[in-house]
């Protein structure tokens, strides 16, 4: 595409401020423009138009999907709200960035997997974790075999919860869906799909103040979930609403036969990371490289896609079979048994990525 992306935003409240930093950037480089958007809650419209005065303020979702100045539109509702809005948008014509999860139920999300598989228009699944450079070279030292077979591994994120949306705390919400899916989605592009799945999932905090105000718990808010991708391939996961803080512990633990690789910081926010090899017998630092990348960094891959008409790296297949393995450890807990997976995704493909990169550095560089 020469011209700007066009772009129509449906939920213009906190994930939309992350996103707008990225949006704004876009923007400035001529290269996306910020069309029309909405949220139910006038406040947010005002504080959007005044940082984009060209936009227009839509009265429902249907006007911003429905508008035939808008290439492509952001998801960013409340988590229950995924799923129907993106499929109207993603029939309506559109290219969609869905934020996480992509839907709260297999029907829903099916259904986009099946409308991205029979289109040529992107759906890009957050979290946007496996574009972030950090995780890029972990994935390629991995491919590569730099601490070998990998038959462990440990995944950690959490805190004390939201207190501004009652519907983190409602059913479709949750600790899985809104901090869990950033790990399993680590983990999976890591080690591959998922093929049976053991947890613990409970509430343990069964009233919380919202907005000033004590609202009953009926979402999971405290989870310990076991992976087990095959072939003696064992993964954790630990997340909750119930963690006030946690110290130098990495994000990410990747234990294989010839070595260890550490995630320092969060998966969605990392701080570089640390490799052992024992062949070497000491760990090597290796410090984050992009401090500043934005985990709204998507509507940058998004934009970035369009612009060469190639795929977007994040599959929705993958953000499918996410959403299979946290209802799993959900059914798991309540069942007191282990939970098969059915579905299975591409591996990331960093291709195009790769192609990119080597093209920009060859406009700057003449030796290449």
């Amino acid at each position: 595409m020469s011209n700007p992306v066009r772009i129509g935003i449906i939920g213009l409240g906190r994930v939309f401020e992350r996103y707008a930093i990225v949006l704004d950037g876009l923007v400035r480089e001529g290269r996306a423009e910020a069309v029309v958007g909405y949220d139910p809650l006038p406040e947010r419209c005002a504080v959007a138009q005044a940082t984009y005065p060209g936009m227009r303020i839509a009265a429902s979702p249907a006007e911003v999907y429905g508008s035939d100045d808008v290439d492509a539109v952001l998801v960013l509702t409340s988590m229950n709200e995924h799923g129907e809005i993106a499929a109207a948008a993603y029939e309506a014509g559109k290219h969609v960035l869905v934020e996480k999860p992509l839907a709260t139920t297999l029907i829903e999300a099916d259904r986009l997997v099946h409308l991205s598989q029979e289109s040529d228009r992107l759906l890009v699944c957050a979290p946007h974790i496996l574009l972030s450079p950090t995780y890029r070279e972990m994935h390629r030292r991995l491919a590569a075999g730099e601490i070998g077979d990998v038959k462990l591994a440990r995944a950690l994120y959490g805190w004390s919860g939201p207190w501004w949306g009652e519907w983190f705390y409602r059913p479709g919400g949750g600790a899985l869906f809104d901090l869990g899916v950033y790990n399993v989605t680590s983990l999976c592009g890591f080690l591959g799909s998922v093929k049976r799945v053991t947890a613990l999932v409970g509430t343990a905090i069964k009233e919380r103040p919202v907005n000033g105000v004590m609202t009953p718990v009926t979402a999971n808010d405290n989870a310990h979930v076991l992976l087990d991708f095959g072939n003696e391939v064992y993964g954790s996961v630990t997340t909750g609403f119930t963690i006030q803080k946690y110290g130098r512990a990495p994000a990410i633990e990747l234990y294989g036969l010839e070595g260890s690789m550490d995630m320092l910081g969060d998966d969605w926010a990392p701080r570089g990371f640390e490799v052992w090899r024992s062949e070497v017998g000491h760990w090597e630092i290796h410090e984050e490289q992009a401090p500043d990348w934005p985990w709204t960094d998507g509507l940058n891959h998004l934009v970035s896609c369009l612009e060469r008409g190639v795929p977007s790296v994040t599959r929705p297949e993958q953000a499918y079979h996410v959403l299979e393995v946290m209802l799993a450890a959900m059914k798991s807990s309540a069942e007191g048994r282990a939970v098969d997976i059915a579905s299975s995704f591409p591996a990331p493909d960093y291709s195009h990525e790769e192609d990119f990169v080597m093209d920009e550095r060859r406009k700057h560089d003449t030796s290449l």
